[in-house]
């Protein structure tokens, strides 16, 4: 098979990675990649951007691409897979109808209500219709969300109605571009975050290995939200009680609600849970794909062949699919330039990575390119350091002894990558 992965970030490194070493695939093309995909055996980048729709369906078709997985979310949202559909073309990944539930949180927050599925309350504004009374009426610490596409930071939680307010106006403004002309407030949820995340078929359903991420960008989870700073699979929040829980009350409900509404979903579909102090899994957002980080630790885990998956959910047969996994923990640890989650500076060499290579763990690049032969920075998230344990204390030593050999100039990253599970296992409070 010749495999086609679509992005240029740690996710697609790590989709490439995994699809690359599956006996079965004889090269795996990454439009357009980055330097560690350009690095990987079997794996060719080629210069096409991810959200050149005419150019990627161009390209699988010229290069006779058995199947094309898509790992960000604009190419999805634009089209991509009702292009490829339209040419005759095997693309994995939920229609431009579906992916509605994270191109507008505001779609997803409706969606969710009229399905009966759990989720924070909330309410939607325009510039025009905004009501600062109502703000000022709720209870304090308050999430304010820019409704479309942020790459992930389009996120704030504001302490005070003031702040929510002001938050509210910069989104209006342009903070998020064309993402906050749409603006949803909601109540601040609290309990303990998951990812949980599911291959459908538009109508089953194959759950991933469960993970957690670290979204803000300070240890302690301190600091503004990011895309992700780090994470672990499996999340041991998510015990075999709250999974059924969360296929039943979240998971089974979306893919059915879809289905009725006209939208099948078939592709990653990826639930941000607040696990309540009561167990309620409670929603805060749904993406269209993997996660990023998650990807790298879950892809790290798995054992089966996820060409053969994406192949088996693509033939609406994933009831009869079962995926294996290492059972060992996997932890990453994302590598970002100094000022990241803000303007970030690029083109720095980074320094280390050959050492690297020679140490347990796999290390997946994010924002780098190649310069002169050098690897150098190109983004604000640019590496992802990934180390396997027996336990999450084990993986995450050998996810830092990975990251503590790079180096670059400004590089940032947070030391506490898993320190829930961690103190779970020492038997202390989470």
């Amino acid at each position: 098979m010749k495999i086609l992965i679509v992005g240029g970030g740690g996710r697609e490194h790590a989709l490439a990675w995994k699809c690359a070493s599956a006996a079965r695939v004889s090269e795996v093309l990454v439009a357009p990649g980055n330097a560690g995909t350009a690095a990987e055996p079997r794996v060719r980048n080629v210069a096409v951007g991810a959200e050149d729709i005419a150019g990627l369906t161009r390209l699988a078709a010229a290069e006779r691409v058995d199947l094309t997985i898509i790992g960000p979310e604009a190419p999805l949202v634009a089209g991509v897979v009702d292009a490829f559909g339209a040419a005759g073309l095997r693309c994995f990944g939920p229609t431009q109808a579906a992916a509605r539930l994270e191109g507008s949180k505001a779609f997803a927050k409706e969606f969710l209500r009229r399905h009966g599925i759990p989720t924070a309350r909330s309410a939607t504004f325009t510039r025009e219709s905004f009501d600062a009374g109502w703000v000022r009426a709720q209870t304090a610490p308050l999430v304010v969300k820019a409704s479309g596409l942020a790459a992930g930071k389009g996120v704030v939680i504001a302490a005070s109605a003031a702040e929510a307010l002001a938050t509210a106006e910069a989104m209006f403004a342009g903070r998020f571009g064309a993402a906050g002309r749409e603006v949803v407030i909601e109540e601040f949820l609290a309990g303990e975050e998951a990812s949980f995340i599911v291959m459908a078929d538009g109508a089953h359903v194959l759950p991933l290995a469960t993970s957690q991420d670290h979204k803000r960008r300070d240890d302690g989870d301190r600091g503004p939200n990011t895309g992700g700073m780090g994470a672990y699979s499996p999340a041991a929040v998510v015990t075999p009680a709250m999974h059924a829980r969360i296929m039943r009350e979240v998971i089974e409900p979306a893919i059915a609600g879809l289905a009725a509404d006209g939208t099948p979903y078939t592709g990653f579909l990826y639930a941000g849970i607040m696990i309540a102090p009561d167990g309620t899994p409670n929603v805060l957002e749904f993406n269209c794909r993997l996660g990023d980080p998650e990807t790298q630790p879950i892809l790290a885990r798995l054992a089966s062949d996820l060409t053969g998956l994406c192949e088996a959910a693509l033939e609406r047969r994933l009831d009869r699919e079962r995926a294996q996994w290492d059972p060992r923990a996997a932890l990453g640890v994302v590598m970002a330039a100094g000022g990241y989650p803000d303007s970030v500076r690029t083109g720095d060499p980074i320094e280390g990575l050959e050492r690297a290579a020679q140490l347990p763990g796999k290390i997946f690049h994010a924002g780098t390119r190649l310069e002169a032969g050098r690897v150098v920075t190109s983004g604000g998230r640019v590496l992802c350091a990934v180390g396997l344990g027996a336990d999450v204390a084990a993986a995450q030593r050998q996810a830092y002894a990975l990251a503590d050999t790079v180096h670059w100039t400004g590089v940032q990253y947070r030391r506490d990558i898993g320190f829930r599970a961690i103190a779970r296992e020492r038997g202390a409070p989470a």
